[in-house]
């Protein structure tokens, strides 16, 4: 059971209801119920995870990427589930998923490789002058912007996930840190 109860759209203002919900996969989550004890902080999360999305300077396939790299680093069985489901719309394989769950980045293009070294060393705090430059060969000032803060927000919403020891959705099994 939850640490927090999973509010619904009668526990919400009228205008944070859609909050509640999953843009992709059209119902709620509990990861946004939970944060719906709190409107105003679930309003300025989705928020701000909208514009990781949208604005982050990133590819679809880059960004699934490095949010399945983050989730695994953490362990969080539940932002892994909702991301492989995520990173198999966007084309990402089975393979790479698996590879990515199990922190092998071999089989991925080294650009792929360097990138999710990057994010792993920005949740381990373990950003460097060398990893800094690697980065900046592939990207620009604002990509680097986006990355750095798609890791981080995504490592945080980890800590927030575990801290209330959510569980997957009623109707789902967890995929495991090897989906084939």
């Amino acid at each position: 059971m939850a640490r927090v109860p999973y509010a619904d759209a009668s526990d919400v203002p009228d205008e944070h209801e859609d909050l509640l919900r999953s843009s992709l996969q059209d119902r709620p989550l509990h990861v946004y119920e939970s944060i719906g004890n709190n409107p105003a902080v679930l309003a300025g999360l989705r928020s701000f995870f909208g514009s990781l999305w949208t604005d982050s300077g990133l590819t679809d396939r880059e960004r699934e990427l490095v949010i399945l790299a983050v989730a695994a680093e953490g362990r969080n069985r539940y932002e892994w589930h909702q991301h492989v489901n995520i990173a198999r719309g966007v084309g990402i394989s089975d393979g790479d998923i698996a590879a990515v769950g199990r922190g092998d980045h071999a089989s991925l293009d080294d650009d792929e490789a360097t990138l999710l070294e990057y994010a792993l060393a920005v949740v381990r705090g373990e950003v460097d002058a060398i990893c800094h430059a690697e980065i900046a060969a592939q990207y620009g000032d604002d990509a680097i912007v986006g990355i750095t803060a798609i890791a981080g927000a995504y490592g945080a919403l980890g800590q927030m996930i575990d801290a209330f020891d959510l569980e997957l959705e009623g109707d789902t099994s967890f995929h495991g840190w090897d989906p084939r």
